[in-house]
């Protein structure tokens, strides 16, 4: 059952609820491009969060009944990729409830974490974001090299060229 923002944002307000301190939530893949306003909804619940804050936002997430699918990553790891260490920085901060600061990932960051995978749904995610954040290919090409790949790192580079040639005008 797809999620669109409204829906997305009223469960994280149970959630909210259910937390016995603060802390921050960084959405990443659809649920971010869901989140910016760039897909009008997400298929499951992807977030990176910061290590002190996971067992927190499982215990919480166990609490509230909701059928959803819900993968969550520690400390700027996504996918099979992990971020630098300034991926919480340079997140959009999108809401300041009770106790989520919720905040998606840059733009830029959404599109260097779908490069791993490269499905068909990740292509039309990473032409829109090109797009519609106005994000460069130096952009791609810089943030892409201080990414760490987990697996076969010949394979996001071979994703990362393809994206390169093919997502940028000429």
């Amino acid at each position: 059952m797809p999620l669109d923002k409204s829906v997305l944002l009223g469960f994280l307000e149970q959630i909210d609820a259910e937390l016995n301190r603060k802390i921050t939530l960084v959405a990443v893949g659809g649920t971010a491009l869901t989140l910016l306003g760039t897909k009008s909804s997400t298929i499951d619940i992807d977030f990176t969060l910061p290590g002190e804050d996971y067992d927190e936002f499982q215990r919480a997430l166990r609490t509230v009944p909701h059928g959803y699918k819900v993968d969550c990553w520690k400390d700027g790891v996504v996918f099979s990729q992990i971020l630098p260490g300034d991926y919480l920085k340079k997140a959009v901060v999108m809401r300041k409830m009770k106790r989520i600061l919720l905040k998606a990932l840059s733009p830029v960051d959404v599109v260097v974490t779908k490069i791993g995978r490269l499905d068909a749904r990740d292509k039309e995610d990473i032409e829109t974001c090109i797009k519609k954040f106005r994000i460069t290919k130096n952009q791609v090409a810089k943030r892409a090299n201080e990414v760490q790949y987990v697996g076969r790192e010949e394979n996001y580079r071979i994703h990362l060229r393809y994206v390169l040639r093919n997502s940028f005008e000429k």
